[in-house]
């Protein structure tokens, strides 16, 4: 996770969060530095972000911006063709709100008291590790 002033845009930070991926493997060999594919809302569906996606060959499951989609239709044949979009994958994006919504009933990262990024860093990963922990405990 990288933290940033309040004022950053998310996705002006999206090719920082995609450089510092390291998933590590079962077995022998380094870590993948590249995601499958990259679930966002609308808000990422710029033109930026889906060349950097394509240029790092991630899979962006991103849908298109209303007035985008009204003006590919606008321009006819040479609107272009719309992107490629996995519903059945953008499913899986509420796995991810439902983390966001559960880490905002911690005081501290919701208010953003915390002068100190690091320490602001360090309340958002406790409250990942203990959701972690604790869904970790409902399998067995």
């Amino acid at each position: 996770m990288i933290v940033t002033g309040g004022q950053r845009n998310d996705g002006a930070m999206l090719i920082h969060v995609l450089g510092e991926i390291q998933v590590p493997r079962l077995g022998p060999g380094r870590p993948r530095t590249r995601p499958d594919a990259v679930i966002a809302d609308r808000a990422y569906a710029t033109g930026v972000i889906r060349s950097e996606l394509r240029r790092r060959k991630v899979k962006a499951v991103i849908p298109d911006k209303r007035d985008q989609i009204i003006a590919r239709k606008r321009r006819g044949s040479r609107g272009g063709r719309p992107p490629g979009f996995d519903a059945t994958a953008y499913r899986g994006r509420n796995v991810i709100e439902r983390f966001f919504a559960l880490a905002k009933q911690w005081r501290g990262i919701a208010t953003r008291f915390d002068k100190l990024a690091i320490t602001y860093r360090a309340g958002v990963t406790l409250c990942a590790i203990l959701t972690w922990v604790r869904l970790l405990g409902d399998t067995t």
